[in-house]
């Protein structure tokens, strides 16, 4: 393990918020409107600013670039956190289910929501709803007030995930050619329809995540060596576990809530900054969150760009780019455990 020195963890963060500061302005720049980084600064530093420039910065791209970084945070952290607690480099946020019942929540509101009186705003609520009920049952299948082991969470899962697939579909085939568009893009992951007052929820979220879960860095640091070892160096394993189940997963229950279910991002930089900065979580875990910040914003902007005038679901690109890295992964993976 690299050692974690005060400057080494300065410098990776700088480098880190340099890359995203670089994020944003392109997440800014990008698009059919041609406003270039001076026009974009411009307007961003006049509070009172007005026109076609103005309206196309502060209204549309700025909202989008800002919720799209906080997403791509929620995803990468909780990603970090999860290959933490089950001790598995390709563990990702997907993999207890609960973005999967935070789509069925969202999901049923853009299927059945119209014949109720609901529309599009209720469904951030529905979906976070969905997160919240995943969390339960996983605990109580689990065994929330005994050891809640590694084994049983996983899965509890596998079971509900496909559950809610079968949900999903089920409810897709029922839905009409409007709501089956919304299911589409909802499933495959998109910031295209932005709602700027979901901005700051998401951000609370996050900063709780981060709050609850940074000052355990020591403790899953540790944890990598086995349960056992854990325990007898003074970790308490199943508080531990708790704490990140909870957290990570109201991360992705927030990010899945206003973005639908962005794929990969939870697995793609966590191993790569894993790769370049070592394991240690004291660095790991706020070097994800900068890191899955811009790469969201950035997959955005090429979603935004790509085709020339229509826009690609950003859950697409991040498939693209994650699919083939995830398959490398997980040979690199095998051939270290079974070599």
């Amino acid at each position: 393990m690299k050692i974690l020195t005060p400057m080494r963890a300065l410098w990776s963060l700088s480098v880190l918020g340099a890359v995203l500061l670089g994020a944003l302005i392109l997440g800014l720049t990008a698009g059919p409107s041609g406003l270039g980084v001076g026009e974009i600064l411009s307007v961003l530093a006049d509070r009172d600013a007005t026109g076609p420039a103005a309206d196309i910065v502060l209204r549309v791209r700025l909202p989008r670039v800002l919720l799209g970084a906080l997403v791509g945070a929620c995803l990468a952290v909780s990603g970090v956190l999860f290959q933490a607690m089950l001790r598995n480099p390709l563990a990702d946020p997907y993999v207890l289910g609960v973005s999967g019942g935070a789509a069925l929540g969202g999901i049923l509101v853009l299927s059945l929501g119209s014949a109720v009186g609901l529309g599009y705003e209720a469904v951030p609520p529905a979906a976070f709803a969905g997160c919240l009920i995943t969390i339960a049952l996983l605990y109580a299948i689990a065994g929330a007030n005994a050891r809640v082991s590694t084994t049983s969470l996983l899965l509890t899962g596998v079971v509900f995930n496909a559950f809610a697939s079968a949900a999903i579909v089920f409810l897709a085939s029922m839905a009409g050619l409007t709501e089956g568009a919304s299911i589409f893009l909802w499933l495959i992951g998109s910031l295209s329809s932005i709602r700027t007052e979901v901005t700051g929820w998401v951000a609370m979220f996050l900063v709780l995540g981060l709050g609850a879960t940074f000052p355990l860095a020591r403790s899953l640091n540790l944890s990598a060596l086995g349960g056992e070892s854990a325990e007898q160096l003074g970790v308490d394993i199943d508080r531990q576990r708790r704490v990140v189940l909870i957290a990570s997963s109201l991360m992705v229950g927030a990010a899945v809530s206003v973005a639908g279910m962005i794929g990969f991002v939870g697995l793609i930089i966590p191993h790569l900054l894993r790769l370049i900065l070592g394991p240690d979580h004291r660095l790991l875990i706020p070097a994800s969150a900068f890191g899955g910040a811009a790469f969201l914003v950035i997959c955005d902007a090429i979603a935004r760009t790509i085709l020339d005038g229509r826009e690609l679901p950003v859950g697409a690109i991040t498939a693209l780019a994650g699919g083939p890295l995830f398959l490398w992964l997980l040979r690199r993976y095998h051939q270290r455990v079974f070599s």
